[in-house]
């Protein structure tokens, strides 16, 4: 039986449809993501499952499998104040504590039962055997390490342990909802933007729990890197209904692609037969086949009215150009021994860099390890150490547009439209229209107050600003913290473009546009491996690590780097064999076994260096295939597999050429 069934759910607010007929059921194990545009429903269809709505479905049913519990992380977390924090995460072991305080009752019970009590201590005892397998059920005695376990995994250290949940940032309470409710182990896990206030090995950690987990996941993120790493199918959220897409994030792109180009060429069919319509209409709308045509036209109205399709929002392209005004000079900053401390706390030290014109560099790293602090440092916003070695150089023609996490100055009381046409060079009304729809601002949505929107849509503004100002140099920090998967990929093209060099052509001939340069502050890898190939790494601990290359060529090297670190297993010395009776000299074979072909020839040194090399690359695959992250990928599994298969028969006859020469 299904542990979760929705079907046929509608939900309205007022005049406003959320949910029109959504459907889907999980089974144990089925783990899957959902997305779709800020505001569509996707929280309310999370609250109407957890039962948390302020109403239930107008129509349809949740159906929940009997005794399966059903945990949610909502974006706003209940949290008991005035707990520690430790207390707080434990109490999702409420139903354990229970069993400890009974368990101790009855031992104390024991302890006071007479010796000629034997049938009242047989029944404390049944009852003390009854609890202990219960409590072993629960989670037993291990339950301290399994809590210091998770906090740690979600970014929390020992220090906060004993702090009041009062006392914490939003950031920590955040972690702490997110502990508390994976440590409680529900059997449906309704996760709502998990990842808000996780850093990257926060993020890791919780793919390595998710793709472990043995129960029914839905999961609301626009982390699209985690997304691809642990569903096996996507729901999107779509005019009120959920529209299934199988595989992870990477099919549902490739999918939905398709979906949408077939949607545009039915959409365009339909267009040229109303076009054929129309043309008849007005041809003979006078005359003697006057009637037939008003015949035609109410059928097109009818048409119209009940079969009529609307253009894919998504097959608007981006055609406006976001591109430097001004060319900067080749060195865009040099810094040279620049440290940051507050008191004890040593946030960098020492870090000596130059950023090049056109450069795309990532800045990553735990929470609170100074990475906004560095780039602030760098560009003149903040003080360094004093320290007669540090230098910090701005080049020349340098123009900076540096987007902060809470939009700093910014004039809540203008429009969508008047705060772009503040921003595009020709500050015309219909050239802030086409900008504020290349970012997915449509219809009345362009006139709203910044006041009145959201904070992702805020961002959206904030961001389409920034990019179209004509700056050389972006800084952005965090931008996509409060975006949805359509509004990141908008950004991700836009910075692609403006980081691409190109030609430009105008009556006056072709210019060349130079390419901007890029710093970005983000946990979103995602974006980091499409956008960046050099990335600064905080480390925590005040050292800071310049590497030359993508986000996955990091990681590559981060795995070769652990393979190499641990230790190779001692190959066996060979026994020195008894010697063989004396026979006829044999001719050897044209085979690679036996000493002979090209194995015969090849000398020791080389032979032997052979075999480690293949025994090295075999080690890799073996550890790749037992990342959880790469396990729940069934075409990396499959090729990692095959390559293995073709190392090992290419290992079998060195080894045995190998175990020739030493007999």
């Amino acid at each position: 039986m299904a542990l979760l069934s929705i079907a046929n759910l509608e939900y309205r607010i007022g005049e406003r449809v959320l949910l029109d007929g959504a459907s889907l059921t999980l089974n144990a194990g089925d783990h899957v993501g959902l997305v779709g545009r800020n505001g569509c429903g996707k929280t309310t269809l999370m609250k109407l499952i957890a039962g948390l709505s302020a109403h239930g479905p107008d129509a349809g049913q949740v159906q929940i499998s009997r005794d399966a519990t059903v945990g949610y992380l909502t974006q706003d977390p209940d949290l008991d104040l005035d707990q520690t924090l430790r207390h707080e995460a434990g109490s999702a072991f409420a139903e354990l504590t229970r069993l400890h305080d009974e368990l101790d009752k009855v031992a104390h019970a024991m302890a006071e039962v007479t010796d000629g009590a034997g049938e009242t201590m047989q029944r404390l005892l049944r009852r003390y055997e009854q609890l202990e397998h219960r409590m072993q059920q629960a989670g037993g005695y291990a339950v301290d390490h399994l809590i210091e376990a998770t906090l740690h995994g979600v970014g929390l250290d020992d220090s906060t342990f004993n702090v009041k949940v009062r006392d914490l940032s939003g950031g920590q309470k955040g972690r702490l909802a997110l502990a508390k409710l994976l440590l409680s182990k529900p059997d449906v896990l309704l996760l709502d933007e998990p990842t808000n206030h996780l850093d990257i090995a926060g993020r890791e950690w919780l793919e390595n729990f998710l793709n472990q987990f043995p129960g029914a996941v839905i999961l609301i993120s626009h982390d699209r890197w985690l997304l691809n790493r642990t569903v096996s199918r996507i729901y999107e959220l779509e005019a009120g209904q959920l529209v299934e897409y199988p595989g992870n994030y990477d099919k549902f792109r490739q999918l939905r692609a398709e979906r949408i180009l077939a949607q545009h060429r039915a959409f365009e069919k339909q267009q040229t037969k109303i076009r054929h319509e129309q043309a008849f209409i007005d041809r003979y709308r006078a005359g003697q086949r006057a009637k037939q045509a008003q015949g035609r036209e109410k059928r097109l109205a009818r048409f119209k009215r009940d079969e009529g399709l609307e253009r894919p929002v998504e097959l608007d392209e981006v055609n406006i150009r976001f591109a430097p005004i001004q060319r900067a000079g080749d060195q865009i900053v040099v810094a040279v021994q620049v440290s940051k401390s507050y008191g004890q706390k040593v946030l960098f030290r020492d870090v000596t860099l130059t950023i090049q014109r056109g450069d795309r560099i990532g800045v990553i790293g735990p929470n609170g390890a100074g990475k906004t602090t560095l780039t602030r440092c760098l560009l003149g916003e903040q003080d360094a150490d004093p320290d007669p070695r540090t230098v910090i150089r701005i080049g020349s023609s340098v123009d900076i547009g540096h987007y902060h996490q809470t939009h700093e100055g910014l004039n809540t009381q203008l429009t969508v439209v008047d705060y772009l046409r503040l921003k595009v060079p020709d500050q015309l009304e219909q050239s802030a229209r086409d900008l504020a729809g290349a970012f997915l601002f449509s219809g009345g949505d362009q006139d709203k107050p910044l006041s009145a929107l959201s904070g992702g849509e805020r961002s959206r503004t904030v961001l389409a600003g920034l990019v179209v100002s004509g700056h050389n140099v972006l800084v952005l920090d965090e931008p996509t913290n409060h975006l949805d998967i359509p509004s990141c990929e908008r950004l991700e093209e836009s910075l692609l473009r403006f980081n691409r060099a190109e030609k430009r052509y105008s009556k006056e001939g072709a210019n060349k546009i130079h390419p901007g340069t890029l710093i970005l502050v983000t946990h979103d890898r995602w974006l980091l491996d499409r956008l960046v190939d050099q990335l600064l790494v905080f480390d925590g601990s005040g050292r800071v690590t310049h590497f030359l290359g993508t986000y996955s060529d990091y990681l590559a090297e981060q795995a070769r780097q652990q393979t190499v670190a641990e230790p190779k297993p001692e190959k066996p010395k060979p026994e020195k064999p008894k010697p063989a009776p004396k026979s006829k000299p044999t001719r050897p074979s044209k085979g690679g076994g036996g000493g002979g072909g090209g194995l015969g020839r090849m000398s020791q040194e080389k032979l032997e260096a052979e075999i480690e090399r293949l025994e090295t690359e075999l080690h890799r695959i073996d550890f790749d295939l037992a990342s959880p992250a790469v396990f729940s990928d069934g075409d990396k599994v499959r090729q990692l597999k095959a390559e293995r298969e073709k190392l090992e028969s290419e290992l079998k006859p060195l080894e045995r050429e190998w175990g020739r020469r030493a007999e």
